[in-house]
């Protein structure tokens, strides 16, 4: 068996990132126990892997794992920080160490292979955190307005979200949040007000023509020093209850520093005064960045591509 860490250009990313249109996610992070071998590790997710079946599973490992396992780490890999600014509020930092998406278009499935999963991985540490999702009408946010319009075709988004070349060549970085949303508040807001706050009119997704500067789309929306614009692969769905309800907020991408500078723009941390309104209407309760490596590298440790 090959060393995963000699495994370079080129790569096939995980597939289950690309498949769209599933109705049913679940989110699961895994916190291993630090005297954990690799070889224990490696076991667990090989059963999940097999619980799983045609069930679509992603793959990640955070930056301590990742060379726990002897992986060598895509440049730029590293643990979630928090980040603050003068929004008031902050993207929470909580970092683990394994990371499984679950998605298909049914729920009992997802169920058993998220149970088959916290079996396989109870004895090697906790899980810190689980997150049963589903997609909303026509991919709608439960705010009402419509998640991801912006979001590439599909040879694009593998352009996006693929490292091209070097070490984790073939694997995708991720950005794992799950954020609580104010329902009550913001459906207090007229609608043209919520159009205000999102940057898009909310029954077509269409850009405001004066666009605030403080809205969403205004602060998540940048340029490279080419004048193209800076983007990413979301895969995001919403989740909750009558009481608590969000976003768990997905993202794929071949350089982590494209989602860092969309972070601190949103929470008031790239010093022009500014921060995304949409932050007052909702809070993160967790963030952290996992690597999901490509096939080769996952068949490099044994496991299926």
């Amino acid at each position: 068996m090959a060393a995963a860490s000699e495994i370079h250009a080129p790569g096939t990313p995980q597939a289950a990132i690309f498949v769209e249109g599933t109705s049913a996610h679940w989110f699961q992070h895994f916190a291993v126990e630090g005297g954990v071998t690799a070889g224990r590790v490696l076991t667990a997710v090989r059963t999940v892997q097999q619980a799983a079946g045609s069930v679509n599973l992603v793959i990640g490992f955070g930056s301590d794992m990742t060379a726990r396992l002897g992986l060598e780490s895509p440049p730029g890999l590293k643990p979630f920080s928090e980040v603050t600014g003068g929004s008031g509020r902050r993207a929470v930092a909580t970092q683990e160490d394994v990371f499984f998406w679950i998605h298909s278009d049914r729920h009992d499935l997802n169920f058993e292979v998220a149970l088959a999963a916290r079996r396989a991985v109870d004895p090697l540490g906790v899980l810190a955190r689980e997150t049963p999702s589903w997609v909303y009408r026509d991919s709608r946010d439960l705010t009402g307005f419509v998640d991801g319009t912006e979001n590439p075709a599909a040879d694009e988004a593998r352009e996006l979200a693929v490292i091209a070349e070097g070490a984790g060549a073939g694997g995708s970085f991720v950005l794992a949040q799950r954020w609580i949303h104010d329902l009550d508040a913001f459906a207090g807001l007229p609608t043209t007000e919520q159009e205000q706050v999102i940057g898009r009119t909310k029954p077509d997704s269409v850009e405001l023509e004066e666009l605030p500067a403080n809205s969403h789309l205004g602060r998540v929306v940048h340029t490279d020093e080419d004048g193209e614009e800076i983007e990413i692969y979301r895969r995001s769905v919403p989740y909750g209850t009558s009481t608590e309800a969000g976003l768990y907020f997905l993202a794929f991408t071949d350089d982590l520093a494209k989602i860092d500078l969309m972070l601190a723009a949103m929470f008031g941390a790239t010093g022009d005064g500014l921060h995304d309104r949409l932050v007052t209407f909702s809070q993160t309760v967790s963030g952290a960045y996992y690597y999901a490596p490509s096939r080769e590298t996952l068949e490099g440790l044994g496991l299926s591509g």
